[in-house]
């Protein structure tokens, strides 16, 4: 398998921004040697964060699950955000 880091970083740093225009702390890390992620806290509740990262035209979770495709920023984000979300107040059905 072939890494293109480049491709990821410009991934990223697109989430990244859609990501801190919607409230979230999200920071670009790029390790030497290693595939660039994207720490991503809900600044409302620090506890909520989760590491991102780009690679063949994918966004994924640190557990291999697929996030949304890398040219739709708005879908990851989205998802991202259902994943740091505050559970509404009152308990649940």
């Amino acid at each position: 398998m072939v890494h293109a880091p480049g491709n990821d970083t410009a991934a990223l740093e697109k989430l990244a921004a859609e990501l801190n225009a919607r409230g979230y702390e999200a920071r670009l890390t790029v390790p030497d040697g290693r595939p660039p992620w994207l720490a991503v806290i809900n600044p409302a509740a620090p506890m909520l964060a989760e590491t991102v990262m780009a690679y063949v035209e994918w966004f994924w979770w640190p557990w291999e699950d697929r996030i949304a495709p890398a040219a739709d920023v708005a879908a990851a984000a989205d998802a991202i955000a259902r994943v740091l979300a505050l559970a509404p107040a009152g308990g649940g059905e």
